[in-house]
């Protein structure tokens, strides 16, 4: 580990020595860290800002030449805090080399290819049709040569006066006022919008490519064009810079103490943090609905929540979260908790807490998460419930398995489901936006050498990475900038505390998933099998509510409107919520955020349904609620979970809930 610098000594007196004295503000040298196997110790604390000295009653002839003791301090501060910073950030990524080495001289598998997602081809096949066409590429050239001369000659009329400062970019990695007050700044954020822009346009402008490779392309490109934004860098975000300079250089190793401290939890491997872990414990201040685990076997817990009201609907409702995340996205706090909503408005509520699978269910598919999944859940609801019917909810890939499961209860003749609704789940595949990036055989190769190499699991963390990827700019590199370069903590946000709480996935039923699925779309053709039984998903009758998030990035708008219209034999009411994939589902009424549309129709397009839709404000859940209460039986009394046939085994949240990846 490097030595700790020091503050130099007190120069001696000049008529005790022959030597200069030794100028002040100058730490001594470091010796870099030694490469050896040991752990990184605790970063310490940057050195304070000095309290600033009092003015001296008369200032030297010659004090404009030389700083004063005030200015050598800081000076002094601001060297030693930049050789901390280097220092830290130089220990963490030589334990990462020997952790990288060790690795290497274990007996593991193969590194995974150097081009995962086999963007090569891609890029090569849109280079190739670009070079084929010199009048579009001298066109496009032209373009970017324009662009240009319209910044510069807006910027020398700027510098001249003759034109006003730019107004600040509606762009979050630009909301710092200096990237527009600056001119340097501005100069250089517009010079990256415009080259960003123009090669974006330029792949996206490519006509004679097979559509997935055009996007696989388009999808690199923005990647790239993301991390070379000039936000991301130290000595380009004036925002860091400032931090830099106020702090005496405290935020530079603020900020590498997080670099380290995220290289250490992501052992080796850059894991940043997306929110302040410690400030939640599940169970405690999140998932915290009161309740009862009331029946546990190998693949999932069974939690009754308890009442709010003194009289509940007769028809109790369970949910299907997806597996590959942890069900308290339904129940963070109680200010967001759409379990502890949906008992205050008189629902007997279920939830299916899905284990997180470890090797022993490598081999567990469609068919298991079927029948002892989905069957045995219903099964167990009814018993506790006293019901003969049940309504039911799936979320996301929940949502997949269980419009699979009710086209197969229709073949079957089961009618204990009554009525059921979708939050952002997909059936039909064929516009399911770009994961469908991530499902081509060379891809599904790498993901499965990943899973054989973990022991038949798909780690929690491989599907984290895949879908910060699909918003790098809000899910990675703001955090980056964050984190590192301004050197501030994670925030304590539950959400982010939730998204980063990732579970494992089956090897069988992940890459059935994926092929089956995004791969070949085959439970909307009518092609998919399950529990013995090839479905058609138009048998089933019995009435659905769709839920949509207009920006949604991975079950999108027009993929979910596909999916309730393959639904064509029931009564299919489609909602379509503002915001995205999670704040589009998880918007309480009391929250008064975003917006909602209905149309009681559903014609061919979404574009035609939307052309019609109402707008209303605020959360659709009481739009629900209302569907859901007509649709739920007459009022009895309240349900208590501990008084029911099947006997309470521990508190909610359960077990499952807690074991981490």
């Amino acid at each position: 580990m490097a030595k700790r610098p020091t503050q130099s000594p007190p120069a001696p007196d000049a008529a005790a020595s022959p030597r200069p004295a030794r100028k002040a503000g100058r730490p001594t040298s470091a010796k870099p860290p030694r490469p050896r196997a040991a752990r990184v110790p605790p970063p310490e604390q940057p050195v304070p800002a000095p309290e600033p000295s009092p003015a001296p009653e008369a200032a030297p002839a010659d004090a404009l030449a030389f700083p004063g003791a005030d200015q050598r301090q800081m000076l002094e501060t601001l060297s030693m805090n930049l050789a901390r910073a280097a220092m830290t950030a130089q220990a963490a990524i030589a334990e990462a080399a020997i952790a990288e080495a060790a690795l290497s001289r274990a007996d593991r598998p193969a590194a995974l290819s150097p081009d995962p997602f086999n963007v090569g081809p891609a890029m090569n096949s849109v280079m190739t049709s670009l070079a084929s066409r010199p009048d579009k590429l001298f066109a496009a050239q032209a373009d970017l040569f324009n662009r240009y001369m319209d910044l510069w000659a807006s910027t020398t009329r700027r510098a001249a006066g003759d034109e006003t400062p730019t107004t600040p970019s509606k762009d979050k990695r630009f909301k710092d006022p200096a990237w527009s007050e600056n001119p340097a700044f501005d100069v250089m954020r517009q010079s990256y919008l415009v080259t960003a822009d123009w090669m974006n346009g330029l792949v996206s402008s490519v006509e004679d490519v097979d559509p997935l490779t055009k996007r696989r392309a388009e999808f690199f490109t923005r990647l790239l064009t993301d991390a070379f934004s000039p936000s991301n860098f130290l000595a380009s975000n004036p925002a860091a810079l400032k931090a830099l300079a106020d702090s005496n250089g405290e935020s530079l190793v603020r900020g590498m103490q997080n670099f380290a401290a995220d290289m250490e939890r992501g052992a080796g491997k850059l894991k940043i943090s997306q929110a302040d872990y410690g400030r939640f414990v599940v169970g405690e201040n999140v998932a915290t609905a009161p309740g009862q685990v009331v029946w546990r076997d190998e693949l999932f817990e069974l939690i009754q929540f308890d009442p709010a009201t003194d009289k509940q609907r007769a028809i109790p409702l369970l949910i299907f979260p997806p597996w590959i995340n942890k069900f308290y996205i339904l129940d963070l706090q109680p200010e967001n908790s759409m379990i502890r909503w949906l008992s205050a408005q008189g629902f007997t509520v279920f939830v299916c807490s899905w284990v997180n699978p470890d090797v022993d269910k490598a081999g567990f598919g469609f068919d298991d998460y079927l029948q002892k999944g989905i069957c045995r859940a219903v099964e167990k609801a009814l018993e506790q419930s006293k019901s003969d019917h049940i309504n039911t909810v799936g979320y996301c890939i929940g949502g997949t398995l269980m419009g699979a499961a009710l086209a197969h209860m229709a073949a079957k003749g089961d009618e204990r489901v009554t009525a059921n609704t979708f939050f952002a789940a997909q059936h039909d595949f064929a516009e399911a936006g770009d994961l469908l990036l991530f499902t081509d055989e060379h891809w599904l190769n790498e993901v499965e050498q990943q899973m054989d190499a973990a022991g038949g699991v798909l780690p929690g963390a491989a599907m984290a990475e895949t879908f910060n990827a699909l918003r790098a700019n809000d899910l990675i590199w703001s955090f980056f900038v964050s984190n590192y370069l301004m050197g501030k903590s994670p925030p304590a946000f539950d959400l982010l505390f939730w998204n980063a709480d990732q579970t494992r996935m089956p090897k069988k039923l992940h890459m059935d998933y994926l092929r089956s699925m995004y791969g070949q779309n085959r439970l909307a053709r009518g092609e998919f099998t399950i529990g013995g039984v090839r479905v058609d998903l138009s048998k089933v009758a019995i009435p659905l509510y769709f839920q949509a998030s207009r920006e949604d990035h991975i079950a999108p708008m027009n993929s979910v409107y596909r999916s309730a219209r393959a639904f064509s034999g029931a009564d299919v009411t489609l909602t379509l919520a503002g915001s995205g994939h999670i704040a589009g589902v998880v918007n309480p009424p009391s929250a008064k955020k975003y917006q909602h549309w209905t149309n009681p129709a559903l014609p061919a397009t979404l574009a035609e349904w939307q052309a019609k839709a109402e707008e209303h404000p605020g959360s659709w859940w009481n739009h629900w609620a209302d569907w859901l209460h007509a649709r739920s039986g007459d009022w009895i009394p309240a349900r208590d979970p501990k008084k029911g046939p099947l006997k309470p085994i521990e508190p909610a949240p359960g077990a499952y809930v807690k074991v981490k990846s």
